[in-house]
């Protein structure tokens, strides 16, 4: 799974993203839409652990996974329970799991779809499954945004193989370090549709003209 190009960058990307206004407020928009436990939650792709303690102070027993070592090792500082482990194969029984959140995963891993398939997996009947990401459409390596409110589009929209370059990727950003895949607004959401969930809400949040991150919750 991708997180493990993360390993150079853990303490980076935890300090210029996890922790930033960016990520709390992602974590933010994640937290409303999944609900307070009580309840096991898993976190996959949990990076350094950030969001997992918020999850945890709201009354959520969270176990989080990710494969990078050294996000795990930041992780288990902050005290969560966390899983070195790729998430397209999780060492997790089924339905054993009362929700599931993953934030920022699609464009790092190698097969989106079987890692979606194995949060369906371990989740009960019935469990809750909240989704934040990039959004397919104005963020991308076909998309420069970079400081902008408007996205530069350029071709390369169907493109889904991994990019360290193209038109839209910054060259001292986060994706000219650890690389991007991108999936097309449609394949992405027939990736959840395909691992049997049902969709019972899509955000793309405000506060810029074009949306650059896109939110689902979903149930099994």
């Amino acid at each position: 799974m991708g997180e493990a190009r993360y390993d150079e960058f853990a303490d980076w990307y935890d300090a210029e993203f996890a922790t930033t206004e960016l990520g709390r407020s992602a974590c933010t928009i994640v937290l409303r839409l999944l609900g307070d436990g009580p309840g096991r939650l898993l976190d996959a792709g949990c990076g350094g652990g950030a969001h997992a303690v918020v999850f945890a102070e709201h009354r959520w027993s969270v176990t989080g996974v990710d494969v990078s070592a050294t996000q795990v090792e930041l992780a288990r500082c902050r005290g969560v329970e966390v899983l070195q482990a790729d998430a397209s194969a999780l060492p997790l029984e089924c339905e054993s799991f009362d929700a599931a959140v993953s934030m920022f995963t699609h464009t790092d891993v190698d097969d989106f779809a079987e890692v979606v398939g194995e949060i369906a997996r371990v989740l009960r009947a019935g469990g809750r499954f909240v989704y934040l990401g990039i959004h397919p459409c104005f963020v991308g390596p076909h998309a420069f945004v970079h400081d902008r409110d408007v996205p530069e589009l350029h071709p390369g929209y169907r493109d889904t193989s991994y990019r360290r370059e193209a038109p839209g990727i910054w060259d001292e950003g986060l994706r000219a370090k650890v690389g991007a895949r991108h999936l097309p607004l449609g394949l992405f959401l027939q990736t959840f549709l395909d691992a049997g969930l049902v969709l019972e809400r899509l955000e793309e949040p405000e506060g810029r003209e074009y949306p650059h991150i896109f939110a689902l919750r979903m149930r099994k």
